[in-house]
This record gives structure tokens, sequence and C-alpha cells, in this order.
């Protein structure tokens, strides 16, 4: 089971987008007298989604929300585990703080596999139309920017006692990192772990709340002493090794290019579209073109990889909607847009390009 899409209205940087009401609402639209919003709509593809655009565009936000309805999907939930997206962002944020719009407006973002429907109402504070979705029991894992691992020590024991400055998303890789392995490892997955393996030359353990790096060589190396890219190498290790990474299982990866060296994202790449061929969905968002190209170059077909490129502008809006755009002039915001391709090349507005476009013309006039 894949998820399909998801349409987000008036939450954190996606507004409501105003034109004239012509006729039935369609999907992702809210009617309000004789006018309609549009809610901000995107639909991905069953394997590799790359989120890409400029910082403050919503892509972390995307990543939780989807993270947030798969959670729920499980009718028993890990009690270690958090459900509601106020938790994957922070443990004091209010609903009111995550809202686009503070009037009157309706604000919700729903998740769907084409079939079913999670729908979290920020304006009424509760998850509605979750019926057919609960006991889906979709499996998922979300893979933070921020490195974990290392702060494994009591870390479980003292979130329980105590309020920690983390959110939902820290403390659930902590947890499924340290879920126990499984007994049985796929065929599908050994040659995966054997090239994680080899990368940070070992494999990954955990005694009394800690991770080590157990070299080859016999070295037991402490989490905290590996350099940071190879310590993403080393989680995606374990988290493969516990079972937590295959078929119809969900992983959505915050930066996975960050802190690591660029002779690894060959790597990365790689195992990802494999883990894709698996059976497993995934998510990425990226500031990397040379990331996303090698995703793009290294798949076996288009349809394996689609590209999803989030940008901030402008909208013409009718006369009769004159004052919601001078209001938005006033405030100086701009709508967040998108654009879905299966090639970058084919995406407009594409910053990270203009980015490395810019670069090359630098380099072409010294």
């Amino acid at each position: 089971m894949a998820i399909k899409s998801i349409d987000i209205l008036n939450v954190m940087v996606f507004q409501r987008q105003w034109r004239k009401n012509n006729g039935d609402c369609k999907i992702g639209e809210v009617k309000t007298g004789d006018k309609i919003s549009d809610a901000f709509h995107l639909g991905f593809c069953n394997g590799i989604n790359v989120l890409i655009g400029e910082n403050g565009v919503g892509k972390t936000t995307i990543l939780k929300m989807i993270y947030a309805a798969t959670q729920w999907s499980f009718e028993k939930t890990n009690p270690g585990k958090t459900k509601r997206l106020l938790d994957f962002f922070s443990n004091n944020l209010k609903n009111s703080e995550m809202l686009k719009n503070t009037e009157s407006d309706y604000c919700y973002y729903k998740v769907s596999d084409g079939t079913h429907v999670f729908e979290d109402s920020l304006t009424h504070e509760k998850i509605l139309g979750y019926e057919d979705w609960l006991g889906l029991n979709i499996p998922s894992v979300y893979i933070p920017t921020t490195e974990m691992l290392s702060h494994s020590k009591g870390f479980l024991a003292m979130n329980q006692k105590y309020t920690m400055p983390f959110d939902g998303t820290q403390i659930d890789i902590v947890v499924n990192a340290s879920l126990p392995e499984t007994r049985e490892i796929p065929e599908s997955c050994k040659a995966i772990l054997d090239e994680l393996s080899a990368a940070i030359d070992g494999t990954v353990i955990q005694e009394d709340d800690v991770f080590y790096v157990l070299k080859k060589d016999g070295r037991k190396i402490d989490f905290s002493l590996e350099a940071e890219g190879l310590r993403k190498l080393g989680l995606l290790w374990k988290l493969i090794r516990n079972g937590l990474l295959e078929k119809g299982s969900v992983l959505l990866w915050d930066e996975p290019e960050a802190n690591l060296n660029p002779e690894l994202y060959p790597l990365v790449a790689g195992v990802l579209l494999k883990l894709q061929e698996n059976g497993v969905q995934i998510f990425v968002a990226t500031h990397s073109y040379n990331f996303a190209k090698y995703l793009e170059i290294r798949r076996k077909n288009k349809e394996q990889v689609m590209f999803h490129n989030l940008y901030k502008g402008t909208s013409e809006l009718s006369d009769s909607l004159k004052d919601m755009s001078e209001k938005n002039e006033e405030t100086g915001e701009e709508e967040v847009y998108s654009n879905s391709a299966y090639r970058m090349e084919d995406l407009e507005a594409n910053h990270i390009m203009m980015a490395d476009n810019s670069l090359l013309d630098e380099v072409y006039r010294l």
C-alpha cells in the first residue's frame, strides 16, 4: 500500500489559495460563499518521492504530516510513540501556532492512499474521517536531520519521566533503532546490509542503551566517535537489520545528504533504489542537486523516482477577490506552489538547479 497524495489547507506555510466559484468543488477544495479555496495538493508515485525547494517551503512539514498519518493507521500504537502532528514538531506547540490564518478559516491536512483517507483538523483540534484508515497498519520510519543515536544512553527512560527538548520524530528513531534484530534477513536485504557494512567497516550493536560500531577487526567504537555521515549509514544498517524497512513500509528521510561526504551519495542513492525495488515507498527532502541527480540517473525506469519542486510565488486573483490580494500584499506573504516531474530538468522554478547553474556561471567567468 502506498501513500498517493496529501492536501494541506492553512497549516504552517501552506495558505488558502482563493479563486471564483465556477462550479462544484473538486478534491482538495473548500467552498465559502461564491469563493473556492484550493488546498495545496501533491500527488506521489509508488517509488521514491524527492522533495526539493528553497528553505521555508514546507518540505519537512509534508514529511512529518505523512509520518503522523501512518502512525494513526495502527489500531494499537506502541505507547512509546507519539501520534499527533504537534508532537512531531515540538512538545510545547499549540494547534493555533501551526495555523497559517488566525481567522475562522478551516485548517487541515489530508493524506490518502487512493482509497482510504486520513484527515487531521487543526481548527477543530481532532482527527476527522479516519475510520477506514485505522487498521491499515502502515509501517513507517522517519529519519530526522539531527543524528540521535549518539544521545541514546538513558534517553528513552528520561523521556518517560521528564519533558525532553526533542520532537516525536527524534524520539521515535531511537525507539526504532533500539528494537531487537530480526531472526532472519530477507535475501533482498542481505546485499544492502553488506554494502552499508563495508562503508562503515563493521556492524552496529547496542549495549546498555549505547550504540557502537563493531569494526571488522574486533574494535568496538562508540557511535559518537564516528563521523556523522558514517553514523547515518550505520543507522540505516540498523533499521534494515531490525526488519523495519521491508516490503510495504514507508521511509521518510529528511536531508539524507546532510554531513555526508559527496563521495557517498552514489552509495546512499543506490541503497534507496534497492529498497524501493524491494517494495519500500520512500520520501526524501533534499537541498542537494547532486544527490537528487544520482537517484535520477541510476534508476531503472523513470517511474521509480519522482521529483516534487516546492517554491514560493504569487497567483493571479480575480477582481472579486481583490481585497484578499491586497491583504497578501500588505503582509508580504507568498503562497507555496509545486510542480512534479520524472526529470529534474522538467521542473519549473527549480532553485537547486538555479544555484548549481549560478556556480557554473561563476566558474566560467574566471
